[in-house]
């Protein structure tokens, strides 16, 4: 059976969500949760990866169970295994064609900047900036790296296809 499970985590006590050896990281934790409640070994996929340091609070995850378990008790069985740094927040089974990565519509990022007063106990949830931002320069800027992108997406396409073209007249 399919699921899918919406979790939230501090991503500053782990080297990020995707698989590494000898890094802690939040794909493995729950690998392992899942497979000792599966009692066989269960894959994480999820809508996406973060980094070292990044936080979540809604990304999704999907993985297959072989044994059926209510959605309630199965949130709180993985929640006793993973807690305190990661949460599920909720789980539901879902056909087998949900993928977490290509069924999602749409991501937010959010990104918190601090222009106050320090304070410690949020150093690990925001980026301490003590200078003043120049809001129309950032906007200038954003359209220019929006143009870059856009370029990017044609012209590479454009010169792998060439490339192809001249590598198979050479064969």
């Amino acid at each position: 059976m399919r699921y899918k499970a919406s979790i939230s985590y501090d991503g500053s006590k782990f080297y990020g969500f995707q698989r590494l050896k000898n890094k802690l990281n939040i794909q493995e934790t729950l690998e392992k949760a899942l497979t000792k409640i599966n009692k066989s070994l269960v894959v994480v996929k999820g809508a996406g990866r973060t980094d070292r340091g990044v936080h979540a609070y809604n990304q999704m995850i999907h993985f297959d169970l072989n044994v059926n378990i209510p959605k309630d008790r199965l949130k709180n069985a993985i929640n006793s295994l993973v807690e305190p740094h990661i949460h599920v927040n909720y789980c539901e089974k879902v056909d087998n064609n949900f993928h977490a990565r290509f069924s999602v519509i749409t991501k937010t990022y959010q990104y918190v900047i601090n222009m106050g007063e320090f304070d410690a106990l949020d150093d690990d949830y925001l980026y301490n900036y003590c200078h003043k931002l120049n809001i129309k320069k950032m906007k200038n800027k954003v359209i220019i790296i929006e143009l870059i992108i856009v370029l990017i997406t044609i012209i590479i396409p454009v010169i792998i296809y060439v490339k192809d073209i001249e590598l198979n007249f050479m064969i």
